[in-house]
């Protein structure tokens, strides 16, 4: 069980903005479609942080959250450089399970549409139940 008391319940969603990198771009000059996990990770994180949690204070107690689905799907490309706007929005949290939404944006234009699901296991890989504050209720 948490032991830790770092914050409050977790946010029902959460919206964070970002720059296009170089790195991130193809030989067309496109966001990889690979790096999109990684955006949607970054988005679980903050999501996550806005409720004064942190994954360290998740795991410093014992639950690992592991990607066991994610979907994607790419609308429009972004290119290096441009801003996105990313929301991240908890489905559902119960059991031992969490689905989490993506929106990313353009300006306004919806440009990717996903979705993870992370289950909770401990350090040994045996699946736990969520802690209450990462519970929907």
């Amino acid at each position: 069980m948490l032991s830790v008391n770092a914050g409050g319940q977790i946010p029902q969603s959460h919206e964070i903005e970002f720059r296009v990198r170089y790195k991130e771009t193809d030989a067309q000059g496109r966001v990889h479609h690979s790096n999109y996990a990684n955006y949607f990770e970054m988005g679980r994180t903050e999501l996550v942080r806005g409720s004064g949690w942190s994954y360290r204070d998740i795991e410093a107690a014992g639950v690992m959250l592991v990607v066991v689905d994610l979907k994607c799907e790419f609308i429009k490309g972004a290119q290096y450089d441009d801003l996105l706007r990313m929301k991240t929005t908890v489905l559902k949290a119960k059991g031992v399970r969490i689905v989490n939404q993506y929106e990313i944006f353009l300006a306004d234009e919806l440009i990717v549409r996903g979705e993870t699901t992370v289950a909770a296991v401990d350090p040994s890989g045996k699946v736990v139940r969520l802690p209450k504050f990462l519970q929907t209720k």
